[in-house]
């Protein structure tokens, strides 16, 4: 018989799978897996756990169950922690979730981990002096996409529609970024540019509307919450690389899911997560 593990749960409730129901799936599977949740946060209402809180309450596991954005945001304020973090699906496309887990349920996963099946893994990240991402970096001025995403998370019909407005009409007028170093695809740019990490390098995919149809197929990609299936081409693989905008100005960044503002010029490369995360996926991607 399994003996009890206390764990920190953290989660965020308006994140895409974080209804109660998803939430009563979660708390009975760890009851039955022997994790006993002594302490949780919910996020952003709450602070998050520091490495000196954690160790404090004798922590050595937590959990997230969040979408990217806010499982980016732990990780990043748990570097150099001793102990380690299980990242559960409770966002809308849980990207890091299936990096580390590929396909299982998460009730499989909980299994497996309390089961002491779960490797530790440091994987590879996207760094930038904008911030790390775990999932995936956007870049260029189609990033006005994430505005409409936001929006449809948050049910906000009228910001959809003006989003989507805004979104083709950057898309369609805004400044294109280049892959400048590596030179990489075509050196007029493309509107939007999506760096995507492993654990081998990173992979350059440029994203782009050129034509009516683009545009509808790009739209409906979003609609279905899954841009990454609107029309791209794949452009290579890099350790480091170096992306500008072809006017010489800021252009916007998706870290994550979440928007920062970037220079004309970024540099990005590729490092090992600050802090242990289990996994039960051992293809290293």
């Amino acid at each position: 018989m399994n003996r009890e593990r206390s764990i920190w749960l953290v989660n965020n409730a308006s994140s895409g799978s974080n209804d109660d129901a998803a939430l009563a799936t979660l708390e009975r599977a760890c009851g039955e897996h022997a994790f006993h949740v002594a302490h949780r946060t919910v996020f952003p209402a709450q602070d998050l756990p520091t490495p000196a809180i954690l160790d404090a309450a004798g922590i050595d596991l937590v959990a997230v169950f969040a979408g990217d954005g806010t499982i980016n945001t732990l990780i990043a304020s748990l570097a150099g922690w001793g102990g380690a973090v299980l990242v559960l699906p409770g966002g809308t496309m849980n990207l890091l979730y299936h990096r580390l887990h590929g396909q299982r349920p998460m009730e499989q996963v909980i299994a497996a981990v309390a089961r002491g099946e779960a490797i530790v893994r440091r994987p590879g990240v996207i760094r930038c002096i904008h911030g790390d991402a775990f999932a995936g970096m956007l870049a260029g001025p189609g990033t006005s996409w994430g505005q409409v995403r936001e929006a449809m998370r948050e049910a906000d019909v009228a910001q959809l529609a003006t989003g989507t407005v805004q979104a083709i009409e950057q898309t369609l007028t805004g400044e294109q970024i280049a892959c400048v170093e590596p030179p990489l695809g075509r050196p007029e740019g493309y509107p939007l540019v999506m760096l995507t990490p492993y654990d081998s390098g990173i992979e350059v995919e440029a994203y782009y509307a050129e034509t009516a149809g683009d545009y509808l197929e790009q739209a409906w990609a979003l609609l279905r919450r899954n841009f990454r299936e609107g029309p791209h081409d794949t452009l290579g693989h890099a350790r480091r690389l170096r992306l500008a905008s072809t006017e010489g100005n800021p252009f916007g960044l998706l870290i994550d899911g979440e928007q920062a503002e970037g220079g004309p010029e970024v540099e990005f490369t590729l490092a090992a997560a600050d802090v242990d995360l289990l996994a039960t996926e051992r293809d290293g991607n």
